[in-house]
C-alpha cells in the first residue's frame, strides 16, 4: 500500500510493517541464527526487503524478549541475577559463577541502571507479552496488500519528521499524551510496548532508538538523524485519514520542507 503519510513527511526510507504469522510470507528471507540486533532486521526492511525473523534466528537474548519470543529473563547467562548485573553494575565479582568467555559488557556492566535492584524493576514493568505466532515478519510497507492488517508500522523519522509525527498523533484526539517514549531496548521499543499498544482502546505511538547499543548498529548501517516511530496499525489508520486538512497542508510545513530540500 501506499502511505499519504510517509509521502507528506517525504520519508528516506519506507515504513516497517510488523506482522506475527505462522508462516513466512512469500519471498520473506530467513537470516540464519548469528549475531546481529534485531534492528538490522528493521533497516533491511526499511530499504525494501521482507524479513521473517523466529526465535532460532535471533540470537539476541534481548531480542528474544523484544519481540515477545520469550517472557522473562530467565534464559540470559547466568539467569536473572546475571541480566540485573549486566545491564548495572557487571558481573565480574561472579566470573567463577559464570564460568569463561563471557564478553567486557556482561562482566563490567553496560551501566545503563545504577543498580541491580534498579534493573529488577525495570524488567518488572516491561509488557509481559509472549508471542504463539513462530514468525515476527518485517516488511516494507509497499508490500502489504488491501485486507492484509499488519499489527504495527514503524517509521524512521529525524527531528522535523518525528515532530510532524507527534503533532499528528494527537491533532485529533481529546488528549495531549498520545506518545510516549519508554526505556528499553531498541526491539522492545519497536516490539512488546507497540504490542502492548495495540491491546489499549485508544493507542499511543512508541518513539524508539533511544537505545544506545541500537544506535550503535543502525547509524552504522543509516546514519545518525534517526529515531523509530512505531504505531498500532489501527492508529497508524488514524493518521493517514487525518492528513488531509491538517498541518501539512499549511504554511509552517510547507516552509520546513522548503528548507529541508535547500539543505540537501
Amino acid at each position: 500500500m501506499e502511505s499519504r503519510l510517509a509521502r507528506e513527511l517525504q520519508l528516506q526510507y519506507q515504513p516497517v510493517a510488523l506482522s506475527l504469522s505462522d508462516e513466512a510470507l512469500p519471498g520473506a528471507r530467513t537470516p540464519p541464527k548469528g549475531r546481529a540486533c534485531v534492528m538490522r532486521f528493521l533497516v533491511d526492511a526499511a530499504r525494501g526487503e521482507t524479513v521473517a525473523l523466529d526465535s532460532g534466528t535471533v540470537s539476541c537474548r534481548g531480542g528474544l524478549i523484544g519481540l515477545g519470543f520469550a517472557k522473562n529473563v530467565s534464559h540470559m547467562p547466568g539467569g536473572e541475577e546475571g541480566f540485573y548485573r549486566f545491564l548495572s553494575t557487571g558481573n565480574r565479582p561472579h566470573l567463577k559463577e559464570l564460568g569463561p568467555g563471557m564478553s567486557d559488557d556482561f562482566l563490567d556492566g553496560e551501566r545503563y541502571l545504577k543498580t541491580p535492584e534498579l534493573v529488577k524493576l525495570f524488567v518488572e514493568g516491561l509488557p509481559a507479552v509472549e508471542i504463539f505466532q513462530r514468525y515476527v515478519v518485517l516488511r516494507p510497507l509497499s508490500a502489504v496488500q488491501p485486507g492484509d492488517g499488519p499489527l504495527s508500522v514503524t517509521l524512521l523519522a529525524d527531528p522535523d519528521q518525528l515532530s510532524a509525527l507527534v503533532v499528528l498523533s494527537n491533532y485529533g484526539r481529546e488528549t495531549a499524551d498520545n506518545v510516549i517514549v519508554p526505556m528499553g531496548a531498541g526491539c522492545h521499543q519497536i516490539g512488546i510496548h507497540v504490542y502492548r499498544e495495540a491491546e489499549r482502546e485508544t493507542p499511543r505511538a512508541v518513539v524508539g532508538l533511544t537505545d544506545l547499543s541500537a544506535r550503535l548498529c543502525v547509524n552504522a548501517l543509516i546514519g545518525d538523524r534517526f529515531l523509530t516511530f512505531s504505531v498500532p496499525w489501527r492508529m497508524f489508520w488514524e493518521m493517514e485519514r487525518d492528513v488531509p486538512g491538517s498541518f501539512l497542508e499549511r504554511t509552517t510545513w510547507r516552509k520546513l520542507k522548503a528548507l529541508r530540500k535547500r539543505k540537501r
